[in-house]
């Protein structure tokens, strides 16, 4: 194209191409050469004076792009039948954005003036720059139903998998989804119950084989009994719910604030900023802004939504879905801070000295715009020297500053001696067909690190401007481990020719000073192991008992009120202490925090063991064809049924069953953590390194089967002729009890 582009076009481009933004993009895209470029420049500084464009250094955007989930309205069929919607939100003054609906076989039909709730694509397509894919229809929340397809003449019927009762579903044929006879499907209602009482559905999700991959994490939802259905008023709260304005608010529009989130993230509910501290009485100290949104001003105290947030407690985590604790409408739409779009936040700002130590803090509710949301591969990728478009505008005037923040807070965090263990967080990654496509452990960043000192940073405001406001909240405890446990970590310890301090008040220091000793070597996965089974399980309190892994006295979870009712009870903690508004604690809340204490703690525990359930059944059908095939890896626990060992290459964890180990008899010790071979004298012990063979793999149940190959690159010992089996017996038993006596001794001169 030769000619200069009009404004419009320029502004359909730049929405259409998000990452194609700098002048010379948009030249190169409109074919505009030499001179020509002068024309342009003054079209964009017009469009820029205009309110349409914010320039960012080198690029030019949008300033209120499309949120990633929107409130669309439909528009009736185009002379091709093309299903086309306009969004309900719009804030920019330039031309709307044109959405295409992208609808399934499955999806209910759609007219002239629905309201939808929708996921957004940006697309580059002539006649339109977004696609939408339909989430559900505003107003209606069908309730759903996961069960077995059983095929008759008239549809079919889905029995139900939940164990509580439910009645059969009826199935008009029309509504199968072609779905085969004993397949597993995903229902909705479709209409009234029948003449016989039983309700009608559509299905509107075919996932295949029960014991498929597909089928793992909605069986789990439905075992650990996680609610996955919000009530119709909950869904009509949120769908009634507007954009809040800066009205009573400060306007934080004009701060950089950033999100940095996993790059398939879909609610971003913290983002921050930091830059030198200007105050001469602070050299070398920086000013830390975090902003969080501002759920409570969204769900209210006593409203159905706040009834089925607390229900849940959180939100649930697997790796083909997310159980959220809020509809996606809130979620992932009104309190997310997306990029571009106006956000109702609850901020806070902290002063730290060069050395990392905090100075001051203060609060405040406001208003924020994000004009980038980032993901902490290309953050870091940037700080390392490889900046692409996204992040090359804001390297010096946002990132660095970031990370010099973080730099100053790593000194203080080194000083507090954190517990700091090792232990590489898995991430199963899963194909298009639900199958388990690849198995990693996540690469851990400075980037993830300086987010987590940010929000350890603003849970610790928080926790301090309350108790001393004197307001009820809810902590983060987390208690020093039991004298039991420390017990047996110094055994193990020993064991391993390490010694953990004993005879004084424990602190994280000694345990750091344990883990740091036996880094790097091939004891380093055991004493991480063992000392994080000797720690106790954080939970909520409305007392403060401190924190013992974050070496914390004043701890409370605020930055993320979009998947933890915890945090959304410190927001209207927040808004009651600073008299913002009448969406605080209330006075039933106040009365009941030591029920919802002890209720979210539960609601966590249940996720974290659907969670689990949903690894180890993963795990189980990505190795299940390769069932034969020798593996390393490490004795974890010793019980008196067998071993389990934690393999390298996956970190699935599977049984080593006793029977499998020959027809000697093994001593458990429960104390030593120990399996002793009656005629080998084999010992079999926690963190010993061990090569084993997949005998079985059930991924119905998770479970997965070793035989034991050798310990520590040492073959098994054969079993010892007759006559010399009585013999091996008496030793193996005299030894038995003599390391029991010796304990004993040792645990009466403690």
């Amino acid at each position: 194209m030769s000619r200069i582009p009009t404004k419009a076009e320029i502004l359909d481009w730049i929405a259409a191409n998000p990452t194609l933004t700098s002048k010379r993009d948009i030249s190169k895209a409109f074919g505009i050469k030499g001179a020509a470029r002068i024309d342009l420049k003054r079209l964009l500084k017009e469009l820029e004076a205009e309110g349409h464009l914010a320039k960012r250094k080198r690029s030019y955007s949008d300033p209120d792009r499309l949120p990633p989930v929107s409130v669309l309205q439909i528009k009736a069929p185009d002379g091709n039948g093309d299903l086309f919607a306009r969004p309900m939100e719009w804030h920019g003054e330039g031309v709307e954005p044109i959405i295409l609906m992208v609808l399934r076989a499955s999806d209910p039909t759609l007219k002239e003036g629905d309201r939808i709730l929708a996921r957004m694509t940006v697309v580059q397509e002539e006649d339109h720059n977004y696609e939408a894919r339909l989430i559900r229809r505003i107003g209606t929340s069908p309730r759903k139903i996961l069960g077995v397809f059983r095929k008759t003449a008239e549809g079919g019927r889905i029995v139900p998998i939940d164990k509580a009762g439910q009645n059969e579903w009826l199935v008009p044929a029309a509504n199968t989804l072609s779905a085969k006879d004993g397949e597993l499907v995903e229902g909705e209602q479709a209409g009234p119950k029948d003449r016989m009482g039983l309700p009608r559905a559509r299905i509107v999700a075919r996932l295949g084989d029960p014991t498929g991959p597909k089928a793992v994490s909605l069986i789990a939802i439905h075992q650990h009994g996680i609610p996955d259905q919000f009530p119709e008023a909950a869904i009509a709260e949120a769908d009634a719910a507007k954009p809040l304005g800066v009205k009573g608010r400060e306007d934080l529009r004009d701060l950089p604030l950033i999100t940095i989130d996993p790059s398939d993230a879909r609610d971003r509910d913290d983002a921050c900023f930091a830059q030198a501290d200007d105050d001469p009485k602070n050299p070398g100290g920086h000013v830390i802004w975090v902003a969080i949104a501002d759920v409570a001003a969204y769900v209210k105290t006593g409203s159905a939504l706040d009834a089925e947030a607390r229900n849940r407690g959180n939100s649930t985590y697997f790796p083909d879905r997310v159980v959220p604790m809020l509809p996606d409408r809130l979620s992932g739409d009104l309190c997310s801070l997306h990029e571009g779009v106006p956000r109702a936040c609850v901020a806070v700002r902290m002063r730290i000295n060069a050395d990392g130590e905090k100075i001051d803090h203060h609060f405040v509710r406001g208003l924020m715009r994000s004009p980038r949301a980032l993901h902490y591969q290309e953050v870091q990728a940037a700080m390392d020297g490889a900046p692409n478009e996204r992040t090359l505008d804001l390297l010096e005037p946002v990132l660095k500053p970031l990370y010099a923040a973080h730099h100053a807070l790593k000194k203080a965090r080194d000083a507090r001696q954190p517990l700091d263990l090792d232990l590489p967080e898995r991430r199963i990654e899963i194909a298009e067909d639900g199958t388990v496509s690849s198995v990693n452990f996540r690469e851990r960043l400075d980037a993830h690190r300086l987010i987590e000192e940010f929000m350890i940073l603003a849970n610790v405001s928080a926790a301090e401007t309350l108790t001393s406001k004197r307001s009820p909240l809810l902590f983060r405890v987390h208690e020093e481990p039991s004298p039991e446990k420390l017990d047996a970590l110094r055994e193990t310890a020993g064991a391993a020719g390490y010694t953990l301090a004993k005879g004084q008040v424990l602190q994280t220091r000694h345990l750091n000073a344990l883990l740091n000793a036996a880094a790097g070597t091939d004891e380093a996965e055991l004493i991480n192991m063992s000392t994080l089974r000797s720690m106790t399980q954080a939970y909520y309190s409305p007392q403060n008992f401190g924190h013992f892994g974050l070496a914390l006295k004043n701890y409370a979870h605020f930055t993320s009120p979009i998947r933890r009712y915890s945090d959304l009870i410190v927001h209207r903690a927040l808004i009651s202490a600073h008299g913002w508004g009448k969406d605080g604690l209330s006075p039933d809340e106040i009365e009941r925090l030591e029920q919802t204490a002890q209720h979210i703690s539960d609601t966590e525990r249940r996720s974290m063991m659907a969670e689990r359930d949903t690894t180890d059944r993963y795990l189980a059908s990505y190795l299940s064809e390769r069932v034969g095939n020798e593996f390393t890896g490490r004795i974890s626990g010793i019980a008196r049924f067998g071993a389990f060992v934690k393999l390298d290459e996956t970190g699935a964890d599977g049984l080593i069953p006793i029977r499998s180990l020959g027809r000697e008899y093994f001593h458990f010790d429960r104390d030593a953590g120990t399996l002793m071979g009656s005629d080998t004298g084999l010992l079999i012990a926690i963190g010993q390194r061990v090569t084993v063979r997949l005998a079985q793999a059930t991924p119905v149940t998770g479970g997965l089967e070793l035989e034991l190959l050798s310990i520590n690159d040492k073959d098994l010992p054969r079993a010892p002729s007759p006559a010399g089996r009585t013999a091996r017996r008496k030793s193996a038993k005299a030894r038995h009890k003599s390391a029991k006596v010796k304990r004993k001794v040792e645990r009466k001169r403690r």
